[in-house]
């Protein structure tokens, strides 16, 4: 080889490295897969639920068990549980892969019912907070036409018992909560939540033209005084404007309530129209009124199966400490990756092998967070990182 040909062999090996060194590491798309189970589903439970706490605390799986089950703030345990007609399983992460433990049908029964209190409408779930529960309760049904409602949100606290050599009943003050003049509660899981130190209760009313979102809590003068009248404790602290339902006449659903933008403050992520344009909207409760800080149309949380499903799910998948939001389109064929701080940003959309249907959790944390998608034919999507 000539001093000039080699020098050109040597000049192109040279911009080679250089351009390999500076290039930016390539992020591969997630990997979707399904899941391999004996069993068709049709329901599943994300961490922090009632199902998968129950679950953790029973013996049934090989884990740490964390604290009871009587108010006490526990460990999270990042578990997802899942069952149909033949069968469940527990999902847990283990060394980067996710393990299945399978549950038989008379476990994952009871651990289901469990979510229905007595006195609560069939096939709705309650909110737990600590010693605080909250469900809906008295069903009505304005005609044949329209939606099943509840009458009343009934709030249920657990008050301190004093030590004592002899066991007492712990005594439980419970309080009824109208939805106010003309309205009553949409059959949509509440959601309890601190705010400001204080524990309110998120939940949606449905009335003549819309629905609405409500903060219901307590006062704050009455928060650190015994009240006289426990029934007029907890009311109606902020009501948003009416929204317009869908086609299909679907009320607000609730996605989410967390610290999705850092700011300190929980925002309660909900979809107005879900049936409809799906618009995604962020909400702020402030100075005991609730403000619209963000909207995004094209997505949904409407099940179109199981009645209560969660079909959104909180997670923070590169670990930069926000969360985003996982969150089906509107035409559930895909599911969506949204950023909620300054806004709603789309950051990825992930094209799943059917529909999402009855169910979307997420378990792990950050770069090792797994993403489960319940399917309208019992199959469930794992999509990986």
């Amino acid at each position: 080889m000539s001093e000039r040909g080699a020098f050109s062999a040597l000049l192109a090996i040279s911009v080679l490295v250089v351009s390999l060194l500076g290039a930016q590491p390539v992020r591969a798309d997630p990997v979707v897969t399904i899941l391999d189970l004996p069993f068709r589903a049709r329901a599943m439970r994300g961490p922090g639920s009632e199902v998968s706490l129950a679950v953790a605390t029973s013996g049934l799986l090989p884990l740490a068990r964390p604290k009871g089950l009587k108010g006490e703030v526990v460990e999270d345990v990042s578990l997802a549980v899942l069952w149909g007609d033949e069968g469940g399983a527990a999902l847990t992460l283990a060394d980067g892969k996710v393990a299945t433990t399978l549950l038989g049908v008379e476990a994952i029964d009871g651990l289901a019912v469990s979510e229905t209190p007595r006195g609560a409408v069939p096939g709705t779930r309650r909110a737990t907070l600590g010693p605080l529960s909250a469900h809906l309760s008295d069903p009505v049904r304005p005609n044949a036409s329209e939606f099943g409602r509840a009458g009343t949100l009934t709030i249920r606290e657990r008050q301190p018992v004093g030590m004592s050599a002899d066991p007492k009943p712990v005594p439980i003050v419970t309080t009824a909560v109208t939805a106010g003049h003309g309205a009553a509660f949409a059959l949509r899981r509440p959601i309890a939540i601190l705010i400001d130190g204080r524990p309110v209760i998120v939940a949606v009313t449905a009335q003549d033209g819309g629905s609405a979102l409500v903060v219901v809590g307590k006062p704050s003068a009455e928060l650190n005084k015994p009240s006289a009248e426990p029934d007029k404790a907890w009311s109606v602290l902020a009501r948003s404007p009416v929204q317009a339902a869908g086609p299909g006449g679907h009320s607000l659903t609730l996605a989410a309530i967390g610290d999705v933008s850092k700011a300190g403050q929980p925002r309660i992520a909900a979809v107005a129209a879900p049936d409809g344009a799906g618009i995604l909207q962020l909400w702020a409760y402030e100075a005991g009124a609730l403000r619209l800080v963000g909207e995004a149309t094209g997505y949904t949380t409407l099940s179109p199966g199981e009645d209560g499903a969660d079909l959104s799910a909180v997670l923070d998948a590169d670990g930069d400490g926000v969360a985003e939001l996982a969150v089906p389109v509107v035409d559930r064929s895909a599911l969506a990756i949204l950023s909620l701080k300054d806004g709603i940003r789309e950051v990825k959309r992930i094209p799943l092998p059917g529909l999402a249907a009855f169910g979307v959790a997420a378990i792990g944390h950050g770069p090792r967070t797994r993403l489960l998608v319940g399917l309208a034919d019992g199959r469930v999507a794992l999509i990986s990182p």
